[in-house]
């Protein structure tokens, strides 16, 4: 009898080991390393106002173009079906623009017919964790995170004061810590070729520096060797950013979207 038990619970630790051994879908890694960068089409706008907002004191164009943006993420699996992605990426944008009409900014006027120049800079990472349903080669996963973004804004241009022309500065530089979601999907065409789509929300009320910012990023992945691949994926991210302080409001739009691509490493 003894002997009979003695099996049966080498049985069962032998099942557990075995299901906790199992291989995740072969569209999931245990661990996935994502190093590279994004060529992004980028458009800036800036609005002042007054603290309440009723009161216009000017927009600007901050130009488009395109920017290159570095980025690194990295996902781990547990248990076949836990997920967690880490993702940081930083861009700057600097435009140079002639004003058509004074604009007003942290009670500093920029004069009409001045030489104004805008420089941006925003730095994004963020946790988040998945729960990924399905099974074969076809997951979904649904996800809860936070954000931490960082965004700095610098303008420098003429003011016209007793009578006479002068160069003048207006800055801020604030951070902020935000909720946020995510969905995905991804399937596996076979062990070396893959598809996916993400999109993930973050929004902030209240603060210095609140807003949302929205990213839909589509996929593919290829590892010509078993750990080592490329990733290339088009994204399209919308940010909307309100810093306010004392004596005045700006709202900051910044739409991005471009292609991407990634060392791609797996294990």
């Amino acid at each position: 009898m003894r002997r009979k038990i003695k099996s049966l619970c080498a049985l069962g630790l032998l099942a557990t080991s075995s299901v906790a051994l199992a291989d995740p879908s072969p569209a999931l890694d245990r661990v996935s390393v994502w190093l590279g960068g994004s060529y992004l089409n980028t458009d800036v706008q800036l609005e002042a106002s007054n603290r309440s907002g009723d009161l216009s004191t000017g927009k600007l164009d901050l130009g488009g173009g395109h920017e290159t943006a570095a980025r690194a993420r990295l996902d781990l699996l547990l248990f076949d079906t836990q997920g967690f992605t880490f993702d940081y990426y930083t861009l700057s944008h600097s435009e140079t623009r002639t004003l058509n009409e004074q604009f007003d900014f942290q009670g500093v006027p920029f004069d009409v017919n001045a030489r104004l120049r805008g420089k941006f800079d925003f730095d994004i990472g963020s946790a988040s964790y998945h729960w990924w349903f399905g099974s074969g080669n076809d997951v979904f996963g649904l996800g809860l995170g936070a954000a931490y973004y960082r965004a700095k804004l610098g303008l420098k241009g003429d003011v016209f004061a007793d009578g006479q022309s002068a160069s003048a500065r207006a800055s801020w530089d604030e951070d902020a810590v935000a909720p946020m979601v995510t969905l995905a999907y991804k399937h596996a065409f076979s062990d070396s070729f893959r598809f996916y789509v993400d999109a993930s929300g973050v929004k902030k009320s209240g603060g210095k520096l609140s807003g949302h910012i929205y990213d839909g990023r589509v996929g593919v992945e290829w590892f010509p060797w078993h750990n080592v691949g490329l990733g290339a994926e088009y994204s399209k991210t919308e940010i909307s950013l309100d810093h306010k302080r004392s004596a005045y409001k700006a709202n900051l739009d910044i739409d991005l979207d471009g292609p991407s691509l990634f060392a791609r490493m797996r294990f």
